[in-house]
């Protein structure tokens, strides 16, 4: 049933949300939204949440250690009726929107901790759904883990479902992992490398690495030890922080985020021979070129994403579990909402308005089609809500104006250079997409 704001959720999984953030829930009103014409994007990524809990306790995850706690009174693993349900809801939205591919992650916790034999069954279901329902929308299948229960025999599996890997860790090094520990404290990179040599092995199967950027480690040593593992692709992410919580070493009139990712694109940029790709610099050249970008931490496109969690609750991205407790929250379960239901609730179709979900500075900036306000999470002010700038402003612009200008450079001296400028083209390829870890993972397997 719809309530005053237009959403379906319950009243009070949005009375819960009105106080924290007023933008949207309170100020924003769906209905006039749609009697002006603003049509809702359909749901094109589901995360499936097929466990809650992690065999690691990294020190930072947004999951199990920010201001949301929600997964204590969550199953452990999602139950194979959940999944079933998830399948039948997901192959119901494609058909009526007519879909052509719907991309699913395996998420956690630690979606690895399920007994080999099982893990692709998720994804099976949905396939046979489909086929029922929508025999025309493929399917592209990645699961995001922290690498450290990584076997031949679990790849095995994932291999003989199509389901890529993507893998979280903090660079190449110990060093670099001290954070990345199991719950008696002990380091779990030493497991976590051996799982990605193996996969290394396997590159059909190699989606990439994330990698949350942390100004105490030197940004090139992070990079250059993260080539040891040859992943395909990285992904360099800004730590989840915002307003009221801010980025570990921010301070006024400095961009230390922007000046390590600098160090990075230079040296990548700069390089000989193209090592791996790096999303977050191929999005940016995307975006300064006019082309689309496949990701929902730049640019205006419309947040395309749906959690499904081991309950069967439907929620939002879950890297807005940094900025309060039950940010993420709908109100909305399998059992009694459609996806089609979600796109009404006021935080999504927030994240699908593009330039008018934006603060008024954000809105009149020369940067905005690249920066696209920032990262949703960044965003969030307590008492405010989500319509402000990123907490990284000032970094977004520093490292986008010195790509723009890197850009700019290899124009004028229109020679062949090695990196993905002339010489190569800049344009994201064709399946730039399926070929990464897939946005909202960004601090899956913590």
């Amino acid at each position: 049933m719809s309530h005053a704001d237009g959403s379906r959720a319950a009243p009070s999984a949005l009375s819960a949300h009105r106080a924290r953030a007023p933008w949207p829930y309170a100020r924003l009103d769906v209905p006039a939204l749609r009697a002006a014409g603003h049509r809702p994007h359909p749901i094109r990524q589901f995360v499936l949440k097929t466990r809650s809990r992690c065999n690691l306790a990294c020190t930072y995850c947004y999951v199990y250690e920010m201001a949301d706690q929600s997964w204590r009174g969550r199953p452990a693993a999602m139950s194979r009726a959940t999944a079933a349900r998830a399948a039948e809801r997901i192959a119901e939205h494609a058909a009526a929107h007519a879909l052509t591919r719907v991309d699913l992650v395996l998420h956690g916790g630690e979606p690895l901790l399920t007994a080999p034999a099982e893990l692709a069954a998720p994804v099976d279901a949905v396939r046979a759904a489909l086929r029922a329902a929508s025999p025309r929308t493929r399917v592209t299948a990645t699961v995001q883990t922290n690498g450290t229960l990584l076997t031949r025999g679990r790849l095995a599996a994932l291999a003989a479902a199509g389901i890529r890997v993507g893998v979280s860790l903090d660079g190449g090094l110990p060093e670099h992992n001290t954070r990345r520990v199991d719950h008696a404290g002990r380091p779990g990179f030493g497991a976590a490398a051996r799982g990605l040599r193996l996969l290394a092995r396997h590159p059909e199967q190699y989606a990439g690495v994330l990698c949350v950027v942390d100004l105490a480690h030197d940004p090139v040593g992070t990079y250059e030890s993260l080539l040891a593992f040859d992943p395909p692709g990285i992904a360099l992410l800004l730590p989840l922080a915002n307003w009221s919580t801010p980025p570990p070493g921010s301070a006024p009139h400095r961009t230390p985020y922007a000046d390590w990712l600098i160090a990075v694109f230079d040296r990548w940029w700069q390089a000989d021979a193209l090592r791996t790709r790096i999303r977050t610099f191929e999005e940016i050249i995307a975006l300064l070129l006019g082309l689309p970008a496949a990701t929902e931490t730049l640019g205006l496109a419309p947040a395309a994403t749906a959690v499904i969690e081991t309950d069967g609750s439907l929620e939002q991205a879950d890297s807005l579990k940094s900025a309060y407790e039950g940010a993420a929250a709908t109100g909305m379960t399998l059992d009694t909402h459609r996806f089609d239901d979600l796109l009404d609730h006021p935080g999504l179709a927030a994240r699908q308005l593009g330039l008018d979900a934006l603060a008024d500075g954000c809105r009149s900036c020369g940067l905005v089609e690249v920066c696209g306000g920032g990262h949703y999470p960044h965003r969030y002010r307590s008492g405010e809500g989500f319509r402000n700038p990123s907490v990284y402003c000032a970094d977004l612009q520093a490292l986008i104006r010195h790509i723009a200008a890197a850009l700019h450079r290899a124009a004028e001296e229109g020679a062949a250079r090695p990196g993905p400028g002339p010489g190569r083209s800049t344009a994201p390829p064709p399946g730039r997409a399926a070929a990464q870890p897939p946005a909202p993972t960004r601090a899956a397997a913590s």
